[in-house]
């Protein structure tokens, strides 16, 4: 059987105040209660922690080197209070999130980051796949990406539709149309991103609910590689529109026959939505839905 933790408060108590009525004044206990805790540690180990001379008291040797454990003991004791407290208060932590693009995420971590200036953001980007695999292994905490597949492992929080555009170079033929149609891009190289990007699912889907398939597919495992790729006219690009940006040497189109929405997710481990940080950004998220 373990050693009590309040037999080992009590005797600290009374070493500290050198009497046991102050330390049962401390404790908040009866003397007689506190008396008794001390006397049943040393029967237990069969030794002497105070001589006792009437009402005064001293340690033994063995009181003192006690005391000397007790002392670290009970200071880490209110440093692990004191880290609690903190984290509680939001003064003390870190957030790690996984995203496939920062073009949604940014903007609300920088609000995050206002209202706890000392949590400590962690970002990486990868494809949806990966991200989810993060997720998963718990190497994020948050994970902010279109889609997520069904799961009772994962709460999750909706932060509004977003649409899937072509874009083309502001040289090509379809530069000067606001949209086309889907089965125009069957004769087009499209370049699209690595597999397990949830941007290139979409469009997939959308290609086989069309019944096209594409001739030409160039691959590039980056956003930013897909833009200057389609500005200096290798083909068609696909992007969420929030994502393409200001450049004046693409321009986007809309697909006016086929049906390229998606939803921007935040997603975490239920497991994990105890956690302080954690419930303070999906708050935040909450927030920003009720508006």
């Amino acid at each position: 059987m373990p050693i009590s933790h309040a037999h080992l408060r009590s005797f600290h108590a009374v070493a500290t105040h050198g009497s046991f009525t102050r330390a049962a004044e401390t404790l908040h206990v009866t003397q007689p209660t506190l008396s008794g805790q001390v006397k049943e540690l040393e029967e237990r180990y069969g030794v002497k922690l105070f001589v006792r001379y009437g009402r005064r008291i001293e340690l033994t040797e063995l009181g003192h080197s006690a005391l000397a454990i007790t002392n670290k003991l009970f200071h880490h004791e209110e440093e692990v209070e004191q880290l609690l407290r903190s984290a509680k208060n939001l003064t003390t932590g870190d957030l790690q999130v996984g995203a496939d693009s920062p073009y949604i995420v940014t903007p609300l971590l920088a609000q995050f980051q206002r209202l706890y200036p000392d949590i400590q953001i962690s970002i990486k980007y990868g494809n949806s796949a990966q991200v989810m695999q993060w997720l998963e292994s718990q190497q994020c905490d948050i994970a902010i990406l279109p889609n997520v597949p069904s799961d009772d492992r994962f709460q999750i929080l909706p932060l509004g539709p977003g649409q899937l555009v072509i874009f083309v170079a502001k040289t090509h033929p379809w530069a000067g149309r606001k949209s086309i149609s889907i089965e125009e891009l069957a004769s087009q190289r499209v370049i699209l991103r690595e597999k397990g990007s949830r941007t290139r699912s979409i469009f997939e889907n959308a290609l086989k609910i069309a019944g096209i398939e594409l001739a030409d597919v160039m691959e590039i495992s980056s956003r930013e590689g897909i833009r200057e790729a389609v500005a200096v006219g290798f083909g068609v690009g696909v992007v969420s529109e929030n994502e393409l940006g200001a450049d004046g040497r693409v321009t986007p189109l809309s697909v006016n026959n086929a049906d390229l929405t998606h939803s921007e997710l935040v997603v975490c481990l239920k497991q994990t939505r105890s956690v302080q940080v954690t419930n303070a950004f999906l708050e935040l998220v909450a927030s920003h839905l009720d508006k």
